[in-house]
């Protein structure tokens, strides 16, 4: 199955770690791979990172903001991919890639490389699991569930800073 979880709320990480808890749970073999993400970030990362061992990697470059930093975050990106595949080859049940669908929408991921993933899944029957803002209505209409997460209300509208455990 291809799940997504997108749209402009907080929450698509979180619903990305309940699926790897439900998962794991069942006894599936699971790998988690975060874009954007550096390692050591979020409160995710160390849980993910005892539970999965190898097969959890943080490897983004922080948010990408600048256009003359493209070079390092596609690098980041394309070493995130190469990571996924040599996963999907160790035969793991459940792959989720957290915010690639960010990249994606900055070019940092490429349609191809996406669809590439989709397929490799499917002929595998490896369940996929991608996340981030802006899901493209090609992708959408490939998955099998979509999930848009809307912000409703959020603390940082009104000023509010990030905190620990709640956002990161």
């Amino acid at each position: 199955m291809l799940l997504i979880y997108t749209g402009n709320g907080k929450g698509k990480t979180s619903a990305c770690v309940g699926q790897v808890v439900r998962a794991f749970g069942q006894g599936l073999r699971v790998a988690f791979g975060q874009f954007m993400k550096k390692d050591g970030q979020a409160g995710e990362q160390k849980v993910l990172s005892e539970l999965l061992g190898a097969r959890f990697l943080a490897s983004g470059a922080g948010f990408f903001r600048n256009v003359a930093d493209y070079p390092r975050h596609r690098e980041k990106a394309e070493a995130l991919l190469g990571w996924a595949k040599k996963k999907l080859d160790e035969g793991v049940d459940l792959l989720v890639l957290d915010e690639i669908l960010y990249a994606l929408g900055h070019d940092l991921v490429r349609r191809e490389e996406v669809e590439n993933l989709v397929g490799r899944c499917a002929a595998q029957d490896c369940h996929l699991v991608l996340s981030g803002r802006g899901a493209p209505d090609w992708l959408v209409e490939m998955a099998d569930i979509v999930s848009d997460i809307r912000e409703v209300k959020h603390i940082h509208a009104q000023g509010g800073p990030a905190r620990p455990g709640i956002e990161f």
